[in-house]
């Protein structure tokens, strides 16, 4: 049975942070937590979302790191309980999003927040008492602001999912003017991280012809217009269309995602300081060939749709195509041409492979790679 659920309120304009005590009211947060990290306040961002809330009570936790852990939770959490809060804002990228989630969970609910780990089994234990959040997302690649999840690193070192309808934002206030000034690494790695979700989601094997539909035509938008934000960071119709890409890859999120995914949490847990955007976009290429033989990709002509969005003039059953100009894309926005840029070595492959294999993702792929299989798809991205 396919099971379809869209799922927030939206609001995509320049500007759009404007309506943050409005998005407010409706939620009923009186004083809210504004959830960010150092780097968004020094580069003056938090300013202009504080700006907008005018004179609504509210605390400031900011310090989220490059990959939100538990530790941070409990400390945001404190600081949310300590002024009283009562509703969450997150004013950021994916990081401090997703930590804002796991404060909505640990200020609401008892025991340590592995006990609501998606691979817990804790999803049904995350409750209707969450916190309500906004979320005002400052990078265009995550998507989290429209997303049922978050992932944590949590105090046994492992990267987890944590998966409720209850951890939606209750609004998502995407102002691209608060991605102006994207650093172009940055603009590459989350561009990139956003043009994985609308790919990987679509590969994704579930029934859901809505998420189909958003991912492509995420993928078309992300495409055309990843270059342009890359190379001239004061392009607002790019940076409106790539705002657009990252909602979108998460509106499908509900269809699942895959070995792209499983591997880099997983790689993402082994070394935090890896970038998770940039670890999908040098996994993506390897996963694109792996998933071509895929029984729904053939029957559902899933490559060569994807190739259309990408503007390519062919693509064969092998995703050979999609696969090279997923590496040349790379090249041309400068990220690394693979993981032993990044450091990784093969000495590091069977804890990335013990990580991928018990993901949430690893089972909606649309087809189950084994150890061999995730070992070849390491090497190849290397």
């Amino acid at each position: 049975m396919a099971f379809i659920n869209y799922i927030t309120q939206i609001h995509l304009d320049f500007g759009s942070r404007r309506l943050l005590p409005q998005e407010c009211a409706r939620s009923a947060i009186g004083k809210p937590l504004v959830v960010t990290d150092a780097g968004v306040r020094a580069a003056g961002v938090l300013d202009l979302a504080l700006d907008a809330l005018g004179a609504l009570p509210h605390a400031v936790f900011d310090q989220t790191p490059s990959n939100p852990t538990e530790a941070a939770v409990r400390a945001a959490a404190a600081v949310y309980g300590a002024n009283g809060c009562d509703g969450l804002i997150a004013v950021g990228g994916g990081s401090s999003i997703d930590l804002a989630k796991g404060v909505a969970i640990a200020a609401t609910h008892e025991g340590p927040l592995t006990t609501y780990a998606t691979i817990e089994g804790g999803s049904p234990k995350i409750t209707e008492r969450v916190a309500p959040l906004i979320a005002v997302p400052t990078t265009a690649g995550t998507g989290s602001e429209v997303a049922r999840g978050a992932i944590v690193i949590v105090d046994d070192g492992r990267k987890l999912g944590f998966h409720s309808w209850f951890l939606v934002p209750r609004s998502a206030i995407c102002d691209p003017e608060l991605t102006l000034g994207l650093p172009p690494f940055l603009t590459a790695a989350t561009g990139m991280d956003a043009i994985a979700h609308c790919m990987e989601t679509f590969m994704a094997p579930a029934v859901n012809p809505p998420a189909d539909g958003i991912a492509l035509d995420g993928l078309e938008r992300g495409w055309a217009h990843i270059e342009r934000a890359t190379r001239d960071g004061g392009d607002r119709d790019a940076r409106w269309q790539m705002m657009s890409t990252s909602m979108q890859g998460a509106l499908a999120f509900q269809k699942g995602l895959g070995c792209v995914h499983s591997l880099s949490h997983s790689l993402g847990g082994v070394n935090p300081r890896l970038h998770h955007g940039t670890l999908n976009a040098m996994f993506l290429p390897a996963v694109v060939q792996f998933n071509a033989s895929a029984e729904s990709m053939q029957r559902d002509r899933r490559l060569a749709r994807m190739a259309h969005a990408m503007g390519l003039p062919k693509c064969d059953a092998r995703g050979t195509e999609i696969a090279q100009s997923l590496r040349d894309m790379n090249a041309r926005l400068g990220l690394p041409d693979g993981l032993a840029a990044l450091g990784v070595a093969p000495v590091m492959f069977d804890r990335i492979i013990d990580g991928a294999l018990a993901d949430h993702c690893h089972k909606t792929n649309p087809r189950i790679a084994t150890r061999d299989d995730y070992r070849e798809m390491l090497v190849a991205s290397m």
